[in-house]
């Protein structure tokens, strides 16, 4: 949390030093930017300020920040100019380029500070708009993000190298401030996004290097934040009016590692044809996502036993959206994670399935939930804890929208829906009182562990105990190895197809 407190707000270092707030006159989009950075908790030093009427030049700016962690960061540009174009419109003359500065709170782990060179050669900012409402355009033929320095907490330099390069880069803002609070609503585009990492460890033990490149990123976010103060507490800004709702798309992404240790090299090179992320958050809910399409993993090493281990899949991704505020009445929450049509290379199934007796069809498990509970605690309040003997919330209601797991030619689906009384925490032994029915659909699961047996995985008796399990629990289903069970909760009471089990 320590880290990304301070990475959040070296973003908004950076981006209120490439994206300079905008008003109709170069004094007035000086004036208004010192505002938004000393509203964001940042210090502004000036060496000197030039205004001609129709230019403001700004030499020798120190930006910094420092978090009550003990945590620094600081920008230093040798000019800005604010120049009026005639229209309504300012002109905002970055330096091509500018050093970043971080410093992280103490700890034992992660690096001690950080050393950055942001260029940006022949980018372009123009704003308008007016005090209240600020809008401007931004254009970048590329941007880049060279690590010059990285130093552990001892403060020993590191033998690391990193550098991110952006092409093409286009974006649109639009801040607006209202006392303590900023509103901002921007996207941006690159054409290609590529990142490359290397170095080594101090006493020689190992060694690598990580590139990646993205094709056609591009991002979206818009949100209400409040100054440094009142973002300390998650809840509390939450309750006051803080939002945040970001996304990230990209297209085909290459990604290769290549790590030495003491047992020798490993290397992964991995492809996808596209992905992303988003998170929102308001004092209503918060919802996460990621997703990764047409991914293909390649991996050899000194560790694994075959010339290389290939494993792809077609689809995943994972989502939850959830309350975060306490409450008294039920809300919506909702679940996904999803791996659809997962393969591994044939030198995988060779080490325990030589003769191919299972089936080599795609792997699949989709979870699909969604339901409705409330939280009795806020969440979010660093203070409450979550690991207290009785639970932070209550369960109202679960739905089962798609449950299936898919493998070695067997599969198992479950639909159906539950409520819970949590005025009855007595019949089960402390969880709530469930009522509904859950309908579970069995395909070729005899056939899957006769042939577990002929492989050795498992014995007779072990096979008579699971076929007797699920003789209690299932009945034929409409095809040949298909079971069905309906699994229902009523009365306080569990019945499996009618027969009560409890």
């Amino acid at each position: 949390m320590t880290r990304a407190l301070t990475c959040s707000s070296a973003i908004a270092l950076v981006f209120l030093a490439t994206a300079a707030r905008a008003d109709v006159t170069p004094q007035e989009v000086w004036a208004s930017w010192q505002a938004m950075a000393t509203s964001a908790g940042q210090e502004l030093t000036v060496g000197n300020t030039a205004d001609s009427g129709q230019m403001v030049e700004v030499t020798d700016l120190v930006i910094t920040y420092k978090d009550q962690l003990g945590g620094s960061m600081g920008i230093t540009l040798d000019k800005l100019t604010f120049a009026d174009n005639g229209d309504g419109t300012v002109t905002v003359a970055m330096p091509e380029s500018y050093p970043l500065q971080m410093v992280f709170p103490q700890s034992d782990e992660g690096p001690g500070s950080i050393k950055l060179t942001i260029s940006q050669p022949g980018a372009a900012i123009v704003a308008g708009g007016s005090a209240d409402e600020t809008s401007y355009q931004l254009t970048a033929p590329q941007t880049a993000i060279t690590l010059d320095e990285v130093t552990d907490h001892t403060g020993k330099v590191l033998d690391t190298k990193a550098d991110l390069t952006l092409t093409e880069v286009t974006g649109g803002y639009k801040m607006t401030k209202s006392g303590d609070e900023m509103g901002l609503d921007s996207a941006f585009a690159a054409k290609t996004a590529v990142l490359n990492m290397s170095g080594s460890e101090s006493d020689g033990s190992g060694s690598g290097k990580v590139a990646v490149s993205f094709a056609d990123v591009s991002g979206a976010t818009k949100g209400n934040f409040l100054g440094p103060e009142m973002m300390a507490n998650m809840a509390t800004a939450l309750n006051a009016g803080f939002t945040l709702d970001t996304s990230l798309t990209f297209g085909a992404v290459a990604m290769d590692f290549d790590i030495t240790e003491g047992n020798g090299p490993t290397k992964m090179v991995a492809n996808a044809t596209g992905g992303g992320f988003n998170i929102a958050m308001s004092k209503d809910r918060m919802t996460y996502g990621t997703s990764l399409d047409g991914a293909k993993f390649t991996v050899s090493g000194a560790e694994i036993p075959f010339p290389q281990l290939e494993l792809a899949f077609a689809e995943s991704a994972f989502s939850v959206a959830m309350p975060v505020s306490k409450s008294d009445s039920p809300q919506d929450f909702s679940y996904l994670t999803k791996v659809v049509d997962l393969t591994v290379s044939e030198e995988v199934w060779g080490l325990f399935d030589p003769a191919a007796t299972l089936a080599r069809d795609p792997a699949t498990l989709i979870v699909d939930l969604k339901g409705k509970g409330f939280w009795t605690k806020d969440i979010m309040d660093p203070e409450v804890r979550m690991d207290g003997a009785a639970p932070p919330g209550e369960l109202h209601s679960l739905d089962l929208t798609q449950v299936l797991a898919k493998a070695a030619g067997a599969e198992v689906s479950a639909v159906g829906g539950m409520t819970f009384d949590n005025t009855d925490l007595a019949t089960f032994e402390g969880m709530p009182r469930p009522d509904g029915k859950v309908t579970v659909n069995i395909k070729g699961v005899t056939k899957l562990v006769d042939n577990l047996i002929a492989l050795g995985f498992l014995s007779e008796d072990d096979a008579m105990g699971f076929r007797m399990g699920l003789a209690m629990f299932a009945r034929p289903g409409a095809g040949p190895d298909e079971l069905v069970s309906e699994i229902e909760f009523k009365d306080g009471g569990l019945f499996a197809n009618g027969m009560q089990m409890r």
